[in-house]
């Protein structure tokens, strides 16, 4: 049987070293910065980090950089020939002024819109076609039938 003089602890008394609080290291207690770095021990997340490198290549194009990068651009308003055969008759003139008016087409920004005509749909009616492009299935149907393009 054991006595008094043979008993031992069963968890040790050892603690954590605490910093910052006077003794052997002052000032920034082996941490180094200010601010987020110091705060909470953990410093900048690697996902922020990331981030805050792209941005020098983001800044100043705007939020709609595609817009502001490719200006000069041209983009066309799609028109099919069956919004044609519904909207016109036979022998009238379509052009992106007519289209506006029968409101198959919207403007923009207070323009007639640049237009494509495209060759979905089927055309049985003679029409003179002005001031748009033409796909070629377009143009090939509009000529079958007997119109003409400009």
């Amino acid at each position: 049987m054991a006595g008094l003089h043979s008993l031992t602890k069963s968890t040790h008394h050892k603690t954590k070293k605490r910093i910052g609080r006077g003794g052997k290291r002052g000032k920034t207690s082996g941490h180094g910065h200010k601010g987020q770095k110091q705060h909470g021990r953990h410093g900048i997340r690697p996902e922020m980090r990331d981030m805050i490198k792209k941005l020098p290549k983001l800044r100043g194009h705007g939020i709609n950089r595609s817009r502001t990068v490719h200006d000069a651009r041209i983009t066309s308003t799609p028109v099919n020939l069956s919004q044609i055969e519904v909207a016109f008759r036979s022998g009238e003139t379509v052009n992106p002024e007519a289209l506006v008016t029968r409101g198959i087409i919207a403007t923009r920004a207070g323009k007639n819109p640049h237009v494509k005509v495209l060759g979905n749909g089927t055309l049985k009616k003679k029409i003179a076609l002005e001031g748009c492009a033409v796909s070629k299935t377009a143009q090939a149907a509009i000529e079958a039938v007997g119109g003409t393009v400009n």
